[in-house]
């Protein structure tokens, strides 16, 4: 499920807006306080951004240029204010498109559809497992957190995908072993430990840190 983050102080429209979204199976995430806007997007890391461009206390503008020092995920203005001058400069800030208000909704559904392709092909109609804002995508061994994509190992991605189809349980490390292996000769349990390890160094590099859980002598969790 795409997790959207809705920038929009007129609650009327927004609540609108969430609820038309959420049926079409998006997460929607309405901002109340417009004095942290880069905060709640550093918490909630969506992976689109629908931006009113007169908001209170700062514009869109500039939470779009605070956004882009720490992200490309793609933003999409809706506003009303639709000259060609604000269409110029959002895209100057950054943005990635411009819808005008009164907006129909079914087309600002399918303006999101479009830009999500564009954003994430690289991941196709894979499905995806999530889990503390990680994705992960078994069939790509590929880890997405924020804006960053890291490549797996074949072991690393079947430690990582029992892990996640079991989250909130300590999987042994003998289901763990058969799992990986899936072999009648012996394996030393040290190899299960390093492949973890490898893992949780990787999740670091991409700051993701105490993902992994070791529960001793009996084997690990998320």
């Amino acid at each position: 499920m795409y997790r959207i983050m809705l920038i929009e102080d007129d609650q009327t429209i927004a609540l609108a807006m969430k609820k038309f979204l959420e049926s079409w199976n998006y997460k929607t995430i309405c901002v109340e306080d417009f004095k942290d806007i880069l905060g709640i997007f550093q918490r909630e890391n969506p992976d689109l951004i629908l931006m009113d461009l007169m908001l209170p206390y700062f514009n869109g503008f500039y939470w779009c240029e605070e956004i882009r020092k720490y992200s490309k995920v793609p933003i999409m203005f809706v506003s009303s204010a639709s000259d060609n001058m604000n269409i110029v400069m959002a895209m100057s800030a950054g943005a990635d498109d411009f819808i005008v208000k009164p907006v129909e909704l079914t087309v600002l559904v399918a303006k999101i559809q479009a830009l999500l392709r564009r954003t994430y092909d690289f991941v196709g109609k894979t499905e995806f497992l999530e889990q503390k804002g990680v994705r992960f995508y078994s069939e790509e061994h590929t880890i997405r957190y924020g804006d960053q994509t890291l490549e797996l190992t074949k072991n690393e991605s079947r430690i990582l995908k029992i892990l996640m189809e079991n989250k909130g349980k300590i999987v042994e490390r003998d289901r763990m072993m058969e799992a990986l292996w899936q072999t009648d000769y012996y394996v030393d349990e040290n190899t299960l430990s390093v492949n973890v390890n490898r893992l949780r160094k990787k999740l670091e590099q991409i700051g993701v840190y105490h993902f992994i859980q070791t529960k001793k002598g009996i084997g690990y969790g998320i």
